[in-house]
């Protein structure tokens, strides 16, 4: 062998490695040496330049990423030291990279309709002229890839798709897979189906080329997804519309997705001599998420066990942000009760696998419309199998309630999530006696007793997906789920969760002009808080939400609720005022 062959051999050797990790087991967020891996991508992040990391990861280069390597390269200081001048690094960004989101534009959507149908039936005067506010911020949420990201892809981190789409807002200026579906269903009730369906072929392309849907439109989003609603967005553009063309075309591509959630994110649960096919969030990524990469290599450097340990670390960190949930006490075993405890891995979440259920139900029905039996009969089997696996190993019968399921520890997670109740949403159930076992579990859980809605557990970690913020996706589930059952006491009890939603939100926007991505379940309204970042606005999933409860409870609603859920101090500061110039008149 020459020197010039083993030196290719070596270089492939060592390529190989960073993208397995050095055990095999693990990878990298994606390949790209500036934007998810490597020292050029650590000495920017760990310099603190931007407040949020995800700011120089949304950067664009000015230049070929080759080039802009060697300027870092001159960049480092004579070792051993190893390190970049702070100042000249700022100059060499500040001249080498653009700002973020300068590869968009914004986009007015063709389709935008300034009074769909559906307002008309909304009955409150209040509530109507705010959901046409709310209509309205598509427009300003429209974005368009510009061209140079298809020709030049190498130069950006943003993930060229076909088609414009609405983005969730803030410092989210691009695509969000289960964030979309609550969007779609907004622009469908909205009449702005040509909008939603090219979001949807935007997913589509996603799954045909990556073979699953990433958590943004990102390629430091590719190794992980979110919960996969790709075959639920189709399901509500199908009730829209009825296009079996569409459908027809599209399948193979939901099927590819499904089976990559089944190959990729499957685990075997063995309980009382039964096993059990389930699925997990799980992404063999051995390295520190790229926009938080500081926080996470902080974190990993708390643990003074082996690399394999810290890999690991991220690896659970990253599964986190995979289930939406970023990040929660629900995935944290262990006694710190920190991220240090992050064991995402280890749990069968309730949530992901009724989403499959009802992706599974959903295929069935496809399958049949499309008049394929054979397909029919697969996804009836996988269904039939979900149905049992998810009562058996789910479902606690002291409780009265689906909770996650621990595999190292082998027990149920018995805290309260919302999620504990997405089964019911998905009708992942067939014992219809379980109805009420559910309300009442509800009942006594303490969540109803938050007059701004569920919160979304019951622990104040100061982690975004905890106590006290609740957020519109999981609101909605339970909502639909408990309305589209038998019982008048959970369809009561879903218009009043409802209301507090609606009445909540509507409170917020009256005072910031703003939808947000969370909210305080707590006091007199206000936006969430806590977590990696600030509270952003916007908001995709809280506008899809709020317009589809307008509209399910559009003779009901009150804005009136506002003034009756008002504090009683609040009340005082009203009134008083009044009393005091009708006694002076």
């Amino acid at each position: 062998m020459n020197s010039s062959a083993w030196w290719v051999t070596l270089l492939t050797l060592f390529c190989v490695l960073q993208k397995k990790g050095v055990n095999g087991n693990f990878t990298t967020p994606c390949d790209s040496q500036i934007f998810c891996t490597g020292k050029f991508l650590h000495h920017v992040q760990m310099a603190k330049i931007f407040e949020d990391d995800k700011h120089f990861v949304d950067m664009s280069l000015r230049d070929s990423p080759n080039k802009i390597h060697k300027k870092f390269q001159s960049l480092l200081l004579t070792p051993p030291s190893g390190l970049v001048d702070r100042e000249k690094l700022i100059t060499f960004l500040n001249t080498s990279f653009n700002h973020p989101g300068t590869e968009l534009e914004q986009w007015d959507p063709p389709d935008w309709n300034e009074s769909p149908k559906f307002l008309s039936g909304i009955v409150d005067a209040e509530f109507r002229k705010w959901a046409q506010n709310l209509t309205s911020l598509w427009k300003s949420l429209g974005r368009k890839i510009k061209e140079e990201v298809k020709t030049q892809p190498d130069r950006y981190s943003l993930i060229y798709v076909p088609n414009p789409l609405i983005v969730p807002g803030g410092r989210f200026r691009e695509f969000y897979y289960w964030d979309s579906y609550w969007v779609i269903n907004g622009l469908i009730l909205s009449e702005m189906t040509q909008t939603a369906r090219g979001m949807i072929e935007n997913f589509l392309y996603m799954v045909q080329r990556y073979g699953m849907i990433p958590n943004g439109g990102r390629i430091y989003y590719i190794r992980r997804s979110q919960p996969p609603f790709l075959t639920l967005m189709m399901e509500s553009y199908m009730e829209s519309q009825k296009n079996l063309t569409f459908l027809r075309e599209s399948i193979p591509t939901l099927l590819k997705e499904y089976d990559f959630w089944m190959n990729n994110r499957s685990i075997s649960v063995s309980l009382n001599g039964n096993n059990y096919t389930l699925n997990r969030y799980y992404v063999p990524v051995g390295e520190p998420r790229p926009e938080s990469y500081s926080k996470d290599f902080e974190l990993a450097e708390n643990l003074t066990t082996t690399v394999e340990a810290k890999q690991l670390l991220y690896s659970d960190i990253t599964a986190a942000a995979e289930s939406g949930w970023d990040f929660s006490t629900r995935w944290f075993y262990g006694s710190t009760d920190t991220l240090l405890d992050t064991k995402t891995s280890s749990v069968v979440p309730v949530d992901l696998n009724a989403i499959l259920c009802r992706v599974e139900r959903t295929l069935v029905k496809f399958y049949t419309d499309l008049g394929e039996p054979e397909m029919v009969s697969r996804f009836s089997e996988a269904l039939k199998q979900r149905l049992k696996a998810v009562q058996d190993v789910l479902w606690d019968p002291d409780l009265g309630v689906w909770l996650d399921y621990n595999t190292e520890h082998q027990k149920r997670n018995t805290n309260f999530y919302p999620s504990n109740l997405s089964p019911l949403w998905a009708s992942c159930y067939e014992d219809t006696t379980i109805v009420d076992k559910l309300v009442s579990y509800l009942e006594k859980s303490e969540a109803l007793t938050y007059k701004n809605g569920l919160p979304t557990s019951m622990k104040n970690s100061g982690q975004q997906w905890d106590f006290p913020n609740g957020w519109a996706p999981l609101q909605h589930m339970v909502i639909e789920g408990l309305e589209k059952t038998q019982s008048p006491k959970a369809q009561e009890m879903a218009f009043k969760l409802a209301q507090k939603w609606v009445t909540s939100n509507f409170r917020v926007f009256k005072e910031y002009n703003a939808m947000f991505e969370k909210y305080d379940v707590e006091g007199d309204g206000k936006p969430g808080g806590g977590g990696e970042y600030e509270v952003q606005l916007g908001f995709g999933w809280s506008n899809g939400v709020i317009l589809q409860l307008l509209d399910l409870y559009r003779s009901r609603l009150t804005s009136s609720a506002i003034m009756t859920s008002l504090s009683f101090s609040t009340l005082l500061l009203i009134i008083i005022p009044i009393i005091m110039l009708t006694l002076w008149v």
